[in-house]
């Protein structure tokens, strides 16, 4: 609790922060602005103000299960500034990344690709879903996305497999089918492109990170 000034009319300000996995960043970076500002007369402004609300109750007078309820409110408002950014139709949402998953032909590749990591995906097969040409979609994608659709589509899988081994119940072989790899040997020559270290090495670089993180929670709670 901080308390600066006074004689004007109060404000609570909430801050906060997440976490993400570098590998989750580096497609976050190119989503999104550095910052977003939502107005209070935007349509999306009522529920931000509603969520924000619940956030300084929470905080301000916590009771039991207040961590989760505030993590889970957190997540909300991401989500939330989100459409609001996305809803107000700033110069950043008509190009990019962000502009290709909105893109009724560009998207359905996107789609595709997020719900079906596993699939054997070819520029010709997500052509086809899209509709488009193999040569139409290719230029198209380039120009939206700036990356080609099987570097998106490498991309993407690295940042699931990131997930799966930092979850760690998974077999090597099986996050390697799990995202679309016949084989480890295949799998971990893309991870080690992409991420910058062998599959193994980040997976028990992860194991220890969350040990860490589990026995500070447990030191704070003592």
């Amino acid at each position: 609790m901080i308390r600066y000034g006074g004689g004007g009319s109060p404000t609570t300000i909430v801050s906060g922060w997440f976490q993400f996995d570098p590998a989750s960043v580096k497609t976050l970076k190119r989503l999104l602005p550095l910052l977003i500002l939502v107005r209070a007369d935007q349509a999306q402004g009522l529920a931000l103000h509603t969520t924000l609300n619940m956030l300084a109750s929470e905080l301000a007078e916590p009771s039991p299960g207040s961590d989760l309820v505030v993590n889970r409110l957190a997540d909300v408002l991401f989500v939330q500034c989100i459409r609001a950014h996305v809803g107000s139709r700033p110069a950043t949402c008509k190009n990019g990344l962000l502009h290709a998953i909105f893109d009724p032909q560009i998207g359905v590749a996107l789609k595709a690709m997020h719900e079906r990591v596993d699939f054997p995906w070819t520029v010709e097969s997500l052509a086809a879903a899209c509709g488009m040409s193999r040569s139409a979609f290719a230029l198209r994608f380039k120009d939206l996305v700036k990356d080609t659709p099987l570097e998106y589509l490498t991309n993407w899988r690295m940042q699931k497999a990131t997930a799966f081994l930092r979850k760690g119940d998974k077999k090597l072989f099986e996050v390697a089918k799990a995202v679309g790899y016949d084989s480890d040997a295949a799998f971990s020559k893309a991870f080690r492109r992409v991420v910058g270290v062998a599959p193994r090495a980040y997976g028990r670089s992860a194991a220890l990170s969350f040990e860490a993180t589990r026995q500070l929670a447990s030191y704070r709670e003592v």
